[in-house]
């Protein structure tokens, strides 16, 4: 494993976040705007698709669909060669597999908003299909369980990452991004709750043997929206999703490559470093 990151990974990474804020943006705040004058929350590929029809629409589609595969090139590189520095026990291969997974599950967003903007429709109801694939496999209702709890799991990590505040760890420390900080926190929050529905969904649909019962952003809002005070809780959440998004922004422009940038990098956590050894002065002199 080489001691420096090629430097090529920084575009590519700041691309593939560029495109995830995108997504964000755009899905919560058709969301949001549901929640607030009725209508029917819509996953992400559907959401998107609705960009067809607006002027540079078709551009902005593939823009955002090879930011995603650039994503996907980026988390499956940063896995590969442990670009953040997380290591090789067992904690750390868990960390790195969790970025491979989540590269290729970007990249096949991306593909679909390729197909999307080739005409080919849009692509929803891919949580179903996938998990009705999955089922169709030997103990096939039990890998789905098995999903379910992994991405509740994951939710209950994108919550855990926006209370204590840890994605701030590989972020350079700058006026604007200590302003958006509660933007970037409600986000992670918000993504959390997300996540951990979906997890649920599939976790109930590999219980009860259909697949119908998985769902993705959507029907996870949908959820919500069912729930007692269901339009304000998703107002909220849509919200929180759109801060998501501007959390993703963020990282498009501010966000370090460790293994690219050294430790010389006035970044969040190495400033919480030299404020608890004193040094924080003399750093910053």
């Amino acid at each position: 494993m080489p001691d420096k990151a090629p430097a090529w990974v920084v575009p590519v990474m700041r691309a593939g976040y560029a495109a995830r804020g995108a997504v964000y943006i755009i899905v919560g705040g058709l969301s949001l705007s549901a929640a607030i004058y009725g209508g029917q929350a819509q996953g992400t590929t559907d959401a998107l698709s609705t960009l067809r029809d607006e002027p540079w629409g078709i551009a902005l589609l593939w823009a955002i669909a090879i930011g995603m595969m650039a994503y996907m090139v980026w988390r499956l590189i940063d896995a590969a060669m442990d670009l953040e520095c997380e290591g090789s026990d067992a904690k750390g291969l868990a960390a790195r597999a969790g970025q491979a997974i989540t590269g290729l599950i970007h990249g096949a967003i991306g593909a679909s908003l390729a197909a999307t903007a080739m005409g080919a429709g849009s692509q929803g109801g891919g949580a179903q299909t996938a998990t009705q694939k999955l089922m169709a496999m030997p103990w096939g209702p039990y890998l789905v369980m098995v999903v379910g709890i992994v991405t509740i799991g994951a939710g209950f990590y994108y919550g855990y990452k926006g209370i204590a505040e840890t994605y701030k760890a590989d972020i350079r420390v700058t006026d604007l991004t200590q302003k958006l900080n509660p933007a970037m926190k409600a986000g992670f929050i918000a993504e959390g709750v997300v996540v951990a529905i979906i997890g649920g969904l599939i976790f109930f649909a590999g219980l009860n043997h259909n697949p119908g019962d998985a769902g993705g952003v959507g029907e996870a809002l949908s959820t919500l929206r069912a729930a007692p005070y269901g339009a304000i809780l998703m107002g909220v959440i849509a919200a929180g999703l759109v801060g998501f998004g501007i959390e993703n922004l963020v990282e498009a422009r501010y966000r370090i490559v460790p293994r690219h940038s050294g430790e010389d990098v006035m970044t969040f956590a190495r400033r919480a470093k030299l404020k608890a050894e004193g040094k924080l002065r003399e750093a910053t002199a």
